[in-house]
């Protein structure tokens, strides 16, 4: 669900990243109190690696010629807590954007919103942790995933569709824009929330004490050992971005699916001074543009997989590096 510069005007761009900027700086202050203990912060290198990718295989949705990807909000945010987590996933849409040329830089303040905002801030509070409150379980757990997950996803196409109204992309008439996007997005809801179920169960069952930490906004307990998460989670991000990305669907995503349903295309163009400008800007900075070696329009194996590796090793750096950075700061001023 990832949203191209040419599906909003710069003033709804503005506004959005502004909106954004804004979720991101109260998520920090909140790290910056008491929030984040030192555990968390290489979880959140790790997480953030899988998420970017787990956002690279796109399965198929049946009968319909549309695919999907996870959004990863929930699983973020249930696993790190949800300021930690917004701030992993606006690093996984950054570096995506920048480096792979997935996801407008105008639109990229929209893309923290629909994806990371609505996820981490409103659907993990009020839809999951009441959901395992009562007791955290398997049961619990799936469903509080697959509820969170269709509550965020829906409330995210929505806000597509009305940022397309606002900025007056008229190719895309709200009403019938609408009803593509919401169903499509409930059935791509669907296996993300069971999915994310089955990471957590696994976590359940190896480290609970993670899920309540997060749950309880509390620090991972001192005698509790990471490692073994650590690495398992590692491994499985290497193996994700580099080996099963190479068999993502070749179809179209939900947000694609609807503009070719509606416009008949899934790129739309947009002149202008500001356009140009952050086109410009990402031309410059994708160095494996569309997740591939620059230049290959065919897309080989080769380039997906190295893509995969080294946008997983950057993640790990940027969402790492957030948090020791924020560590780092609180530490100075209390010292102060």
């Amino acid at each position: 669900m990832h949203m191209a510069d040419a599906l909003l005007s710069p003033l709804v761009g503005g506004v959005m990243t502004a909106v954004s900027a804004g979720a991101a700086g109260y998520a920090v202050k909140q790290i910056a109190g008491d929030k984040l203990d030192e555990k968390k912060i290489p979880m959140m290198g790790v997480m953030g690696a899988l998420v970017f990718a787990g956002q690279m295989i796109n399965f198929t949705i049946p009968g319909t010629g549309s695919s999907g990807h996870i959004g990863g909000g929930i699983l973020l945010a249930a696993l790190l807590g949800p300021f930690p987590a917004l701030l992993t996933l606006a690093s996984v849409l950054l570096i995506q954007c920048l480096f792979f040329a997935d996801g407008g830089l105008l639109a990229f303040g929209c893309n923290v919103f629909n994806m990371g905002v609505i996820a981490c801030l409103f659907a993990y509070p009020l839809i999951f942790k009441p959901l395992v409150s009562r007791g955290m379980d398997k049961k619990r757990i799936v469903i509080a995933s697959v509820a969170a997950v269709e509550a965020g996803l829906q409330a995210g196409a929505f806000c597509v569709v009305l940022e397309t109204l606002f900025s007056g992309v008229t190719e895309l008439p709200f009403g019938a824009f609408l009803l593509l996007m919401q169903p499509i997005h409930l059935a791509i809801g669907l296996v993300e929330g069971l999915v994310t179920a089955g990471v957590l169960c696994y976590v359940h069952s190896a480290r609970p004490e993670l899920l309540d930490s997060a749950a309880n906004n509390a620090p991972i307990p001192i005698a509790i050992p990471m490692k073994k998460v650590l690495i398992t989670f590692g491994i499985l991000a290497a193996l994700t971005g580099g080996l099963l990305s190479l068999f993502a669907s070749a179809y179209p995503d939900g947000l694609e699916w609807s503009m070719e349903g509606v416009a008949g295309t899934a790129e739309l163009e947009r002149e202008g001074q500001v356009y140009e400008t952050v086109s410009t800007l990402v031309e410059s900075t994708a160095f494996m543009p569309d997740y591939g070696f620059a230049g290959d329009e065919e897309g080989s194996a080769l380039g997906t997989a190295a893509a995969g590796i080294v946008g997983s090793g950057i993640t790990v750096i940027l969402a790492g590096g957030i948090g020791f950075v924020i560590r780092a700061v609180r530490r100075k001023s209390a010292a102060l």
